[in-house]
């Protein structure tokens, strides 16, 4: 073949197998840092979830536990207790008045920013990202999760 050049074949030396053991590693060291904050302020690893889900706004109590990947009476306990700590509460939704939508409070609001303030194991590693690392991590996270800019838009999970 005169006159054409093929590219290089990919080195496939970073596999599937190297990456999925860096993000566990990643996200067992973000698990333990969210969960020793959220412990911090007397919240389980769970309700801190609940928390950190409804920063982004209401949601009903099944799309919790969807978004939470549990069974919606799991979610029904975290809810009431994170209820009696007037950390959440409970509001008809406005368009389906069966369906309650759980509203973060500010005390609730409040609670989660402690907790993400509190990771200080996870904003040291996110620190010492220079700032093109920071956005090539951002849009590479967001094509794995499936969120706004992904490429896919579907992804193992919802959380983040």
């Amino acid at each position: 073949m005169s006159g054409t050049s093929r590219p290089a074949a990919v080195s496939h030396a970073v596999t599937n197998d190297v990456l999925m053991d860096a993000l566990w590693d990643s996200l067992a060291d973000y698990y333990g840092d969210f969960t020793s904050a959220a412990s911090e302020v007397g919240l389980t690893a769970s309700q801190a979830k609940t928390l950190t889900v409804l920063r982004r706004g209401p949601a009903s109590m099944r799309s919790l536990a969807t978004t939470l990947h549990c069974d919606a009476s799991n979610v029904t306990g975290i809810v009431d207790r994170l209820e009696s700590r007037d950390l959440v509460r409970r509001e008809p939704s406005p368009t389906d008045r069966r369906v309650k939508n759980v509203v973060l409070t500010e005390e609730g609001a409040r609670a989660v920013e402690t907790v993400r303030a509190g990771m200080h194991g996870t904003h040291t590693a996110l620190d010492a990202l220079p700032g093109a690392d920071r956005g090539a991590l951002h849009t590479l996270l967001r094509r794995l999760t499936g969120g706004p800019g992904s490429r896919t838009g579907s992804g193992p999970g919802t959380l983040g």
